[in-house]
């Protein structure tokens, strides 16, 4: 018991220190109008507003939904944590979060009589509300003195890396690069965001979003010489960002990138 307890103590103090970390990112909002998003924002260290840093957005998936400014930083917010990004990347992070009764892209679910679930996507159309305020926030955070215009990029998983997709197509002279994990879109869309240099990750496993909509992408994309990197992870299930944020290049790639 005497040797079992100070390991205890010390998986407690870690999960603690890992908790406080995220507090590193700070509370934020943007409203304006009909529009209102809530975010987290994670600083440079030794952040100086005189200097011009590169931005990333980041869009959570459908589990991470809510109101509660927290949630969205579950998947990828240690990410930007780690000792030698901040290091070596010094970036604004911004981690938005979608309400729970919308989604980041125009997405349609059916059902059928067995229960089983697909998804399609819209050819065109508006962007959803959520869609609108995150696009109204990327315009503020722009206009901030300390951003660089010319590394802007954004990235996501799941819904989120559908969200990617449809960002990318309504504001396409924004981003510098971008990065898609286990996400889809309608491929009639692509003439819309083909000059954006985009990674896009999927599992072969994937049982929530199907793989082909991320082979479909890729393909259509290489078809008209597209700047595309498609990673396909042959043993994974829908959990395809831990392999996406463990590929060492990945940040590295999406900061060689400028517009």
């Amino acid at each position: 018991m005497k040797k079992i307890f100070p390991l205890l103590a010390f998986l407690v103090s870690f999960v603690a220190v890992k908790a406080q970390d995220l507090n590193k990112y700070d509370r934020g909002s943007f409203i304006k109008g009909k529009d209102s998003i809530y975010y987290r924002v994670l600083f440079p260290e030794n952040f100086k507003p005189t200097e011009k840093y590169p931005i990333i957005f980041f869009l959570h998936g459908s589990g991470e939904k809510g109101s509660d400014n927290n949630s969205q930083l579950t998947h990828g917010g240690k990410l930007f944590l780690k000792n030698d990004i901040r290091k070596n990347f010094p970036a604004i992070v911004v981690f938005p979060q979608c309400p729970k009764n919308d989604n980041w892209a125009n997405i349609i679910v059916n059902t059928n009589e067995k229960g089983k679930r697909t998804l399609s996507f819209v050819e065109g159309g508006e962007p959803t509300k959520t869609m609108h305020a995150l696009i109204g926030m990327v315009k503020d955070f722009l206009k901030k003195p300390y951003v660089n215009k010319e590394q802007v990029y954004v990235g996501g998983l799941s819904m989120g890396g559908m969200g990617t997709y449809e960002i990318l197509r309504h504001k396409r002279k924004t981003f510098a690069a971008a990065f898609a994990i286990c996400g889809g879109d309608n491929t009639n869309n692509i003439k819309k965001y083909q000059k954006t240099p985009l990674w896009i990750f999927h599992g072969a496993k994937d049982d929530i979003v199907d793989p082909v909509f991320s082979i479909a992408i890729a393909e259509r994309l290489k078809t008209v010489g597209a700047d595309v990197k498609f990673t396909l992870y042959p043993k994974d299930n829908h959990n395809s960002w831990d392999s996406a944020f463990a590929e060492p290049e990945l940040i590295p790639w999406l900061f060689s990138h400028k517009k």
